[in-house]
């Protein structure tokens, strides 16, 4: 706002020096030498309105970088923390979206835009101010013209609000299938579907250009109905200062100094109206992005609400430690060894479904044993783990974690980083990341010597995959199969206390799923550890010491 302050104090200066120099030159006979002064006076107003202008965008595009930084960590750490939810109900292609190009586009707001709108409300004030100082027709005349500007932009702002809205829309669902496609390439190739969907991608990207072109087109004739008000109201302006000039009711300097000058008040809203349009991809990518936000805080103050020694929230790294046990920072926990999970009554409220699901599920899992949790799709046994793990809050019930020392602690109460360091989890699809299969086998425990790393491998029946084979993003390279069982070795090289394992051995063949669930009773007998296995097959289901069967009912109406 000082910048703009001190832009418009330049203007006025910039016209007055201007009109001083003219009418000088012109009625009273000065040459450059009795100029000098004031022309070395308006070299330098020039060159502080381009220092100012450089100032302002410098000034714009770093608030915007640290903006946009802020934003996408909070994006992250908010998409960590309500993953269960996101999955259910947002494509990642939109997240990935957001988090890029979505937010790149608040350079336009930050660096066009909202610098525009404080030149927009101080300039045409000083301008109009200086004007009355010198000619109270022309004033009057900039003073009820400069209003249809706001006006028209208002009227042009309100239609383009479902376009902007439609535009979005169109390159979300662009993103999420293209995702999808780029994801499923191999397997469409190999049933020979990857024409179908060049079709489809084609069919989506021409709806994205249709969209764009209607804000373009938004955008042209916007800017053309406000050129047009700007230039008929300097115009007006212009007629009456001339009329006056040409009777001599008005000195050369001042009509100058006025036709000068009246532009100046109009150039701000012109370019305000202009840069609202760059802005609106970026405004709509941070609306979306506030929503998840404010979705998740919710969620959380919920939790809050109903676990005051909740602590903080699971921070962006959880995404990674979820698949691998390991996460930095610290807390109260107490000391695991000997540590059984007790589950008592969780309910948790499947929002649109109508459901609770799982039901008032309780079990047992104690050191030494495999507890299996089993039931049809659907039915609440991955948002159980979700409980458990500490990403979801139940709607009614606890998890208990009770200690070899007699104590017992909920685990709504534990500080969340702390308690994952005592867990590892392999969900039901492991993620594999770029480098060797050591690398992604020492996730989990990061000073594993390779003799460690190749038993954990063997002991889920991945001898035939070398210890430094490479692999790409997402486990290109390698099996499906492998990745599971990728997954399962980095979890037990962890050896946490509790061991979650969903669908571990879903997709692999009978001798494979063999060696993985002799792996996974093995290390729960012989080391002491509770093991918690989601499981649909029944060689999982055997090596249970005890299998529980969850249930869901419909939600009761509020």
């Amino acid at each position: 706002m000082a910048l703009g302050l001190a832009t418009a104090v330049l203007a006025v200066a910039q016209a007055w020096l201007l009109a001083t120099a003219i009418s000088s030159a012109f009625m009273g006979g000065a040459d450059l030498s009795n100029l000098r002064t004031t022309l070395a006076a308006l070299a330098v107003v020039l060159a502080a309105r381009a220092g100012i202008a450089w100032a302002q965008e410098w000034v714009a595009r770093r608030c915007s970088a640290s903006i946009k930084s802020s934003l996408r960590m909070h994006l992250l750490r908010h998409v960590a923390t309500n993953l269960p939810g996101l999955e259910s109900g947002r494509a990642s292609g939109e997240v990935v979206a957001l988090a890029t190009r979505g937010l790149d586009a608040l350079d336009a707001y930050f660096g066009r835009y909202l610098p525009q709108v404080v030149l927009a409300v101080v300039v045409p004030v000083v301008v109009v101010a200086c004007l009355a100082t010198a000619d109270l027709v022309a004033t009057l005349t900039v003073a009820l013209t400069l209003p249809l500007i706001p006006f028209f932009m208002a009227l042009i702002g309100s239609a383009t609000v479902s376009l902007r809205k439609r535009r979005w829309e169109a390159l979300a669902r662009l993103s999420g299938h293209f995702l999808d496609v780029v994801a499923g390439l191999p397997t469409l190739r190999v049933f020979g579907r990857s024409g179908a969907q060049l079709e489809r991608l084609e069919r989506v990207t021409d709806e994205y250009r249709r969209e764009n072109m209607a804000t373009l087109r938004v955008a042209f004739l916007s800017a053309f109905a406000l050129e047009l008000a700007a230039t008929l109201s300097v115009a007006m302006v212009a007629v009456g200062v001339g009329l006056r000039l040409v009777d001599g009711l008005m000195p050369l300097q001042t009509g100058l100094f006025v036709l000068i000058l009246a532009p100046e008040a109009y150039l701000p809203l012109r370019q305000l109206g202009a840069s609202y349009h760059a802005s609106e991809e970026g405004l709509t990518a941070a609306g979306r992005v506030f929503a998840i936000i404010e979705v998740t805080d919710a969620s959380e103050s919920r939790g809050r609400s109903r676990h005051r020694r909740g602590g903080r929230g699971v921070p962006a790294p959880v995404l990674v430690a979820a698949a691998s046990g390991r996460v930095s920072g610290g807390g109260a926990v107490p000391e695991m060894a000997g540590a059984e999970v007790r589950i008592e009554g969780v309910t948790v409220k499947q929002p649109g479904r109508g459901l609770e699901a799982p039901f008032e599920a309780s079990l047992v899992v104690k050191p030494g044993q495999v507890v299996a949790i089993a039931g049809p799709s659907g039915i609440g046994k991955s948002t159980l783990i979700d409980v458990v793990l500490g990403l979801r809050t139940a709607d009614s019930g606890s998890v208990r974690i009770a200690t070899a020392d007699g104590r017992s602690v909920a685990v709504e109460s534990l500080d969340r980083e702390a308690w994952h360091r005592h867990v590892a989890w392999v969900p039901q699809h492991p993620y594999c990341f770029p480098g060797t299969v050591a690398d992604n086998v020492r996730l989990a425990a990061p000073d594993a010597t390779d003799a460690a790393v190749r038993d954990a491998m063997d002991a889920v029946g991945l001898d035939d995959l070398e210890v430094g084979a490479r692999i790409g993003e997402g486990g290109s390279g390698i099996s499906s199969g492998q990745r599971r069982r990728i997954g399962v070795a980095r979890a037990l090289i962890k050896d946490a206390e509790v061991l979650i394992l969903d669908e571990p051995t879903a997709g692999l063949d009978a001798a494979s799923e063999a060696t993985v669930l002799a792996a996974v009773a093995d290390f729960a007998r012989s080391r002491n550890r509770a093991v918690l296995l989601v499981a649909h097959r029944p060689a999982a289901l055997a090596i249970a010491d005890c299998v529980v069967s969850i249930n869901a009912r419909s939600a009761v109406p509020a």
